[in-house]
């Protein structure tokens, strides 16, 4: 969403202190090339632990430890199926979030080509 596409009202909106320091906490989970990755993964389909670590070449552990986190700020959700998770995006939002990051990574590429 462009500037202009915003309404009046979240065009002029401050964040608040505790919603500003929510977002940093989750900007900060995001700065990670691995949970990057994992939600990259899980943009395209759901996947379990295994499948992660073999997809991204990580061990198992790290991969929980990382979606851990990515839980705890509501950005993945698990569903289990008998002894396994299936962990997807949380919603949405996390979608156009990470689809927007590679947009402007997108955008930048070209700009420097350009140049």
């Amino acid at each position: 969403m462009s500037m202009t596409d915003e309404t009046p009202r979240e065009a002029a909106e401050v964040l608040s202190v505790s919603d500003a320091e929510r977002l940093a906490e989750i900007m900060q989970a995001l700065a990670s090339p691995v949970r990057l990755r994992i939600l990259s993964v899980l943009r395209a389909r759901p996947s379990t632990v295994t499948e992660l670590s073999e997809e991204l070449g990580s061990g198992q552990t790290t991969v929980s430890n990382h979606l851990r986190l990515l839980r705890h700020l509501s950005l993945v959700e698990g569903s289990r199926d008998g002894r396994h998770v299936h962990y997807s995006l949380f919603d949405e939002h996390v979608a156009e979030l990470l689809d927007e990051a590679v947009g402007h990574l997108s955008h930048l590429t070209s700009e420097s080509k350009r140049r």
